[in-house]
């Protein structure tokens, strides 16, 4: 395993976070308590401390798996991050958004859940535009000072809403974000025009979710499109798995993935790895074989002609993971 210091946080982390949405029972395809205990441990042998899930999450069932498995190891050795802006255990009035009444209530049911008194990294789960920022952060902020949070985070928004939370903070002298949660992969790069810049300039750590593009990156672009996964992401709309450059961006991996003798999956992990605008991508998988493969792509040497030969085709896509 590899580690890197996670943004302004001081931390250190695993490149790898194991992403725990898949833990519960909300769908056929989650992982149930014993088989996301086997995930959990297998990922700590190999190295991982880093750890990503939310109270809404199998309506927070995510959080209680994961929680139990780490209860049985050092508390001190993980780092764990969830979030709050979507509904967890309970559907009310209250129950969504980043009101300082939901932060609270949804704060203290997530420590319940994790068995923690403190959570490393505490996430907002998307912009709320029903809430004023500045009500956001002075609940998180108060939230850092009682020493239930450590740090806090965002996700996906657009950035003159990330900027506009970064000179809020500095202003009142609160706690400020410094990791940012987005959608970023190989197809999606529309968070280096203006998200990532603002990261570099300000010190945020990041942490890409769905480095895969959703399964669109793990075979060959024909193999996606008639899997019940890539019939889904058409269905919702995804919009970076479409297109002549996506295809040939996809052709890429494949062919690149032949050369090195990996998988595919494993070179767009790799070409995370070498980004200078990642620290840690979250990688959620329900199978410790595809857990293992992901870290042994950590020894993959991408060079700079590799980089480049994957990331030329690149065309503009419509922005998405806002909402």
């Amino acid at each position: 395993m590899e580690y890197t210091t996670l943004g302004s946080t001081g931390m250190e982390v695993s490149k790898i976070c194991l992403g725990c949405m898949s833990f519960g029972s909300q769908d056929d395809w989650m992982l149930d308590a014993d088989e996301g205990r086997e995930l959990v441990e297998r990922a700590i042998e190999l190295g991982v401390n880093f750890f990503d899930t939310a109270n809404a999450y199998s309506s927070g069932e995510s959080e209680e798996i994961l929680g139990d498995v780490l209860a049985e190891y050092d508390r001190d050795e993980q780092v764990v991050a969830t979030k709050v802006r979507f509904a967890g255990a309970k559907e009310h009035r209250n129950a969504t958004g980043l009101s300082r009444k939901t932060i609270e209530q949804e704060l203290e049911h997530s420590l319940d859940r994790l068995g923690m008194d403190t959570v490393d990294l505490y996430q907002i789960h998307r912009w709320d535009y029903d809430t004023p920022i500045e009500t956001t952060l002075r609940a998180l902020d108060d939230a850092v000072r009682r020493g239930d949070v450590r740090h806090i985070g965002a996700s996906s928004m657009w950035a003159h809403q990330f900027q506009r939370a970064l000179d809020v903070s500095k202003r009142e002298g609160l706690a400020r974000f410094e990791t940012m949660q987005n959608l970023y992969h190989l197809t999606y790069r529309e968070e280096e025009r203006e998200m990532y810049p603002i990261c570099d300039r300000e010190n945020v750590g990041v942490m890409p979710w769905s480095p895969l593009g959703a399964g669109y990156l793990t075979r060959p672009h024909d193999e996606f499109t008639e899997t019940a996964r890539g019939e889904h992401e058409i269905d919702y709309g995804t919009p970076y798995h479409e297109g002549p450059a996506s295809e040939e961006i996809n052709g890429r991996v494949e062919e690149l993935a032949e050369e090195k003798g990996v998988t595919m999956a494993q070179i767009a992990l790799a070409w995370h790895f070498q980004n200078d605008n990642v620290d840690a991508p979250i990688v959620g998988t329900s199978s410790i074989e595809h857990l293992e493969a992901a870290v042994e792509a950590l020894e993959i040497d991408l060079s700079d002609s590799d980089v480049e030969y994957l990331e030329e085709p690149y065309h503009p896509v419509p922005v998405f993971g806002h909402e």
